[in-house]
């Protein structure tokens, strides 16, 4: 099989890359910078075609994974480099397929969970989810990610790509033992013995486990009756405190020190990033994933915690 992976320079994209590259497929990777890791780097732009098109021609699978992190300060810079960096990789893959001679069988297309309100009450699947942007007494600017992930989606659904079939991946936080991803930002505040409630702690905390992801990945792409939003999910989200809570268990330790809203403010601006990751509750359940038969290793937290935790002591520094 061949699988282009644009943005698999990332953790995410690796995931996937060393998984297929490990069951002896083709895996070619679009990236900005040279690159190191699983798959063939072939550069782009994310913006313009190029050269690059030409390896989507036979491509059994299209996994674009490209736009910019979301681990920064909500500046209107920032906030509007996300925007372009996921709309522009999405409109110009969708040109590349369209002009090819031998489509991709599947674009799977990645998008967020974010895309749902902020809530307590219920989990959000794709058939009843609340998608998000009008909550009452949220900040502001939280509407612009929801704005972001319905932007993303257009330009997915707006691709005329007819021999293509298209998924939207509304993803969770995927954790990964790797170094720099938000489960080795979640273990370092529990190394450090700040790993506690933040801001009460009742915000719903949605997730799904690395291995899982490679496997919805591989699900997704043979179901062909599978098209539209799916949400990657693991079924069971939790609220932050619980999910804290099993982390430090797994790690071996008690104490975790709360963090109040203002003091998530002061440290979110220290370390450059926003608030809005850890304070917005997302709720969100996989019902197309469970309905279609999937079966998840990790369907709760604390097993998967349990898993993560040796393989992060295990991972290279």
């Amino acid at each position: 099989m061949k699988i282009v992976i644009p943005g698999g320079s990332g953790q995410v994209g690796q995931l996937v890359a060393r998984a297929f590259a490990a069951d002896g497929n083709e895996v070619i990777v679009l990236s900005r910078g040279s690159g190191v890791g699983a798959g063939r780097v072939v550069p782009w732009d994310g913006r313009t075609l190029g050269p690059w098109a030409a390896e989507l021609e036979g491509a059994d699978l299209v996994l674009n994974l490209a736009g910019r992190g979301v681990n920064c300060r909500y500046t209107a810079a920032n906030l509007r480099a996300m925007m372009e960096s996921r709309v522009d990789s999405t409109r110009v893959i969708g040109e590349a397929i369209a002009r090819a001679a031998r489509p991709p069988g599947a674009w799977l297309q990645m998008s967020t969970a974010t895309i749902y309100a902020h809530r307590l009450d219920a989990p959000n699947d794709e058939a009843a989810g609340i998608i998000g942007g009008h909550e009452p007494d949220v900040p502001d600017y939280w509407e612009y990610s929801v704005r972001i992930a319905r932007s993303w989606e257009r330009a997915l659904a707006d691709a005329r790509t007819p021999a293509t079939r298209k998924v939207a991946l509304r993803t969770a936080m995927v954790m990964s033992p790797d170094r720099g991803g938000v489960f080795d930002v979640l273990l370092g505040l529990v190394r450090r013995g700040l790993g506690g409630p933040v801001a009460g702690g009742r915000q719903f905390v949605s997730w799904i486990h690395d291995r899982d992801f490679v496997q919805v990945v591989r699900f997704v792409r043979e179901r062909s009756d599978i098209t539209g939003a799916v949400n990657v999910a693991a079924p069971g989200p939790l609220p932050q405190r619980e999910l804290m809570r099993a982390l430090r268990e797994a790690w071996g330790t008690r104490t975790g020190l709360p963090a109040t809203r203002w003091m998530l403010e002061v440290g979110a601006w220290a370390l450059r990033t926003d608030t809005e990751l850890l304070l917005k509750s997302r709720r969100v359940v996989p019902g197309r994933l469970l309905d279609a038969g999937f079966a998840f290793a990790f369907p709760d937290w604390p097993p998967a915690a349990h898993d993560l935790v040796p393989r992060w002591r295990a991972a290279p520094a």
